[in-house]
């Protein structure tokens, strides 16, 4: 197994050039079974990173391009009438696929927003009063511009929640830049990459992360971080049980991508910084208070 997940990651890092520890975050995130969030300015390779995942791994690819127009029909499915056969016909829309990249979601409005919250949460959609089942796996990766940027609409909070992860890919290092420049493009050499893994081989690595032992001791750590952002008086709101769990299962990833059978204090301290920054919420009066993850770390001792 970890022979075919370092050729994944092997594979990934050929076209995403020079973000290692963002490679492995994106994968430790699907490993886990959950879903991801890019923020970052135009032009440094979100899109790509979230075809190269499916490509890699061998995944049903969908794009949304979200705008300030589209309706939750259009990422849902709509029904329509079809003369032929005198009734209504369901076509699933964008969301029914394994992977879905949801291209500047906060240019989209908060209720077309809120269209994926039960995708995500729940793995299926109800649309015109019937439930249908999303495939397996199922994964999104959102991305978004700075909200600083025009036309953009904060994400909710209940909507960030959603994401086991925030990551933020930057500029890329010179010398990985220089060979952007040099080489084809990567779309281009994206076309020959053949899969890495199965979606099946994939479902059991998923599976895998879920048995990795974490001790009473890694709980307790867990716990720590969790009642330190509680009690820190530059935040309107520690983090909720639900983050505490995204800890853990993010630490398990990371642990089974490093070849252990279990979790240590420094994958939870690698995981940390991605699954909590983007729930960690200043409080209005002391904003310049607000702890960042890496300060948290530095302040919670391990057990």
């Amino acid at each position: 197994m970890q022979d075919r997940l370092n050729g994944a990651l092997g594979a990934l890092s050929q076209i995403v050039l020079g973000k290692p520890q963002q490679l492995r975050l994106a994968f430790a995130c699907l490993l886990a079974r959950g879903h991801l969030l890019i923020e970052d300015i135009p032009g440094v390779g979100k899109t790509t990173l979230a075809l190269t995942l499916a490509k890699v791994l061998g995944l049903k690819f969908q794009r949304i391009q979200f705008t300030s127009d589209l309706l939750p029909a259009d990422i849902l499915g709509v029904s329509i009438y079809e003369q032929a056969n005198g009734g209504f016909r369901f076509h699933p829309g964008p969301v029914f696929a394994q992977l879905v990249l949801a291209d500047e979601v906060n240019r989209a409005s908060p209720k077309t927003q809120s269209a994926l919250l039960e995708a995500m949460e729940e793995r299926q959609v109800t649309a015109e009063g019937e439930t249908r089942a999303l495939p397996d796996p199922f994964f999104v990766i959102a991305t978004q511009n700075p909200t600083t940027q025009i036309g953009t609409f904060p994400l909710p909070e209940s909507q960030l929640d959603r994401f086991l992860m925030r990551l933020s890919l930057g500029y890329p290092p010179a010398e990985a830049e220089r060979l952007l420049l040099s080489e084809r493009d990567r779309r281009d050499l994206l076309a020959r990459v053949a899969p890495a893994l199965s979606p099946a081989e994939l479902g059991a690595m998923q599976t895998q992360v879920r048995a990795q032992r974490t001790s009473p001791a890694l709980v307790d750590y867990i716990l720590a971080l969790v009642r330190h952002t509680r009690e820190h008086p530059g935040l309107r709101m520690g983090l909720s049980p639900r983050a505490g769990l995204s800890i853990r299962r993010a630490a398990q990833a990371w642990s089974l991508l490093e070849g252990r059978d279990g979790v240590i204090p420094e994958d939870v301290q690698a995981v940390f910084p991605a699954t909590v920054n983007h729930r960690l919420l200043a409080t209005s009066e002391r904003e310049a208070g607000a702890p960042t993850a890496e300060e948290i770390l530095a302040k919670v001792a391990i057990p």
